[in-house]
C-alpha cells in the first residue's frame, strides 16, 4: 500500500512526463500538425514521387515552415499534402516546389521558391499544380547516365592522360604552391580594390555606351576603311613600282644634297631671312599680287598693235593737288638742260587724312601696324585707286579701265 506522500510523487511525475512528452511531440515531432493545431493544410501535385516521404522537410527560401504530410496516389502521379506553420511568413500562391536532395544519402525535402514577392498567398486548401514543381534527377538515372560516361572513355587514352599529367606535375609541388600563394594574393589585392572594380565597371558601361551611341560613326570608319584597303589592292601595281623606284630616287636625292653642299644651307639660312621680311609685310604682298593681274589687264588693253589708246581726264582739283614739301626743289629754266642731281628728299609733307591725295611711302602702311580700314571696300585689301581713305577722280578709273564693267 502507497503512502500518500509517494502516490504525490508518482502523480507529479506522470504530470511532468505527460507534458514534457506534449511538448517534445508538439515542438520537434509535429504532432500537433495531425491535428490541425498551429498548421494550415496546403496539396501538391507531383507527377512522380521524387524520393519524397512523410514528414519530410519543407522551407520557404531555405527557412523551415513545416513538414510533409500524407502521400496519396492519383490517376496522374501522386499529390501529398503540406503541413505549413501558421506562424511561417505568407508564402506567395505563385511559387515554385522544388523537390530537392538535402545530402547525398537521398534525404529529400520540399523547398517552396516564391516567382514573386507580391499576393495573393498560400491559405488552407491551396493547390500547387505539377506544372509548378521541380523533382530532382532519380538516383537510377544519375547512376546510369554515369556508368555510360565512364564506359565512353577509352582505357587506353586515359591511362595516357593519367601518365602525360604525372609527368607533367612530376617535383613541380613548388611551383604549384607559389601558383596558388599568387593566387591568394591576388584574390587579396582584387577583395582589397573592390570599390575601384566596381568604379571601373560602372564607368566601362559609360564607355560603352558611349560606343553604341556612335556606332553610325565607327560603321562608317569601316566603310571608309574597306574602301580604301579596296583602293590599295587595286593600286597593287603602281604601289609596288612606287617602292622600288624609291631607293634610286632617295640615292639621286642624296647625292644632290651632298653636291650643294655647303651652298644650299647658306641659301636656306638667307632665304629665312628673306622669308621674315615678307612675313612682315604679308598684307602689302597681298594686296601686290591682288592689284597687279588689274594694272596688266589694264596696260594691255591702252598698247594694241599698230596704235595706243590715250585718255585725258579733267579733275578741276577733285582732289586738290599736294604743293607742300616740294620747295626744296630749284625753279630752271626749260631753256637750261644741265644734269642736276635727283632731289630725293621731295615729298609731300601732308600728314595723311588730309584733302589732298597723299602720296610718298612714308604714308604707306608698315609692317606691326594694321591697315587703314576702307569703308565699304574688300576686308583686308586697299583700293588701287583709294589712297588712305580718300577716293580719287572718277574719271581716272575710267581711264586706267579699273571701274568693273568698262
Amino acid at each position: 500500500m502507497l503512502s500518500t506522500k509517494a502516490r504525490v510523487q508518482v502523480l507529479v511525475f506522470v504530470v511532468i512526463a505527460l507534458v514534457t512528452t506534449a511538448f517534445v511531440g508538439a515542438k520537434y515531432a509535429g504532432i500537433s500538425r495531425l491535428f490541425g493545431i498551429g498548421s494550415y493544410t496546403v496539396k501538391l501535385e507531383l507527377s512522380d514521387g521524387g524520393g519524397i516521404f512523410t514528414n519530410g522537410e519543407v522551407t520557404y527560401r531555405g527557412v523551415p515552415v513545416g513538414r510533409v504530410g500524407p502521400l496519396r496516389l492519383t490517376d496522374s502521379g501522386m499529390e501529398a499534402d503540406l503541413l505549413l506553420d501558421s506562424s511561417a511568413p505568407p508564402i506567395p500562391v505563385n511559387s515554385q516546389a522544388v523537390v530537392a536532395n538535402r545530402s547525398a544519402v537521398g534525404e529529400q525535402y520540399v523547398d517552396l521558391q516564391p516567382r514573386t514577392g507580391d499576393g495573393p498567398y498560400l491559405a488552407a486548401g491551396s493547390v500547387i499544380p505539377r506544372e509548378s514543381t521541380t523533382l530532382p534527377l532519380p538516383v537510377q538515372t544519375f547512376l546510369t547516365n554515369l556508368d555510360d560516361l565512364t564506359a565512353s572513355v577509352p582505357t587506353g587514352d586515359l591511362r595516357t592522360v593519367v601518365d602525360e599529367l604525372d609527368n607533367a606535375l612530376q617535383n613541380s609541388g613548388p611551383d604549384l604552391q607559389l601558383l596558388m600563394d599568387t593566387a591568394s594574393s591576388f584574390t587579396k589585392s582584387a577583395s582589397d580594390n573592390l570599390p575601384q572594380t566596381h568604379s571601373l565597371i560602372d564607368n566601362g558601361a559609360t564607355v560603352l555606351r558611349t560606343q553604341a551611341d556612335s556606332s553610325d560613326e565607327w560603321r562608317d570608319f569601316s566603310r571608309n576603311a574597306h574602301l580604301f584597303a579596296d583602293q590599295l589592292k587595286t593600286s597593287d601595281g603602281d604601289l609596288r613600282r612606287l617602292i622600288a623606284a624609291a631607293p634610286p630616287a632617295a640615292t639621286e636625292i642624296s647625292g644632290l644634297l651632298k653636291d650643294t653642299d655647303p651652298g644650299l644651307p647658306v641659301l636656306l639660312a638667307n632665304l629665312l631671312t628673306t622669308s621674315q621680311v615678307f612675313s612682315a609685310r604679308t598684307d602689302g604682298l597681298e594686296q601686290l599680287l591682288v592689284t597687279t593681274p588689274k594694272a596688266v589687264a589694264a596696260t594691255s588693253a591702252a598698247i594694241t598693235p599698230g596704235s595706243g589708246k590715250v585718255s585725258l581726264a579733267l579733275t578741276f582739283f577733285d582732289p586738290p593737288p599736294c604743293r607742300t614739301g616740294y620747295g626744296s626743289t630749284p625753279v630752271r629754266s626749260s631753256a637750261v638742260t644741265s644734269p642736276l642731281p635727283f632731289n630725293t628728299a621731295a615729298a609731300c609733307t601732308l600728314p595723311a587724312g588730309s584733302a589732298t591725295s597723299v602720296r610718298g611711302s612714308q604714308n604707306a602702311p608698315h609692317p606691326g601696324l594694321p591697315p587703314v580700314a576702307v569703308p565699304g571696300g574688300a576686308a583686308g585689301l586697299t583700293d588701287l585707286t583709294r589712297f588712305d581713305g580718300q577716293p580719287t577722280s572718277t574719271d581716272l578709273e575710267e581711264m586706267l579701265w579699273l571701274r568693273n564693267g568698262n
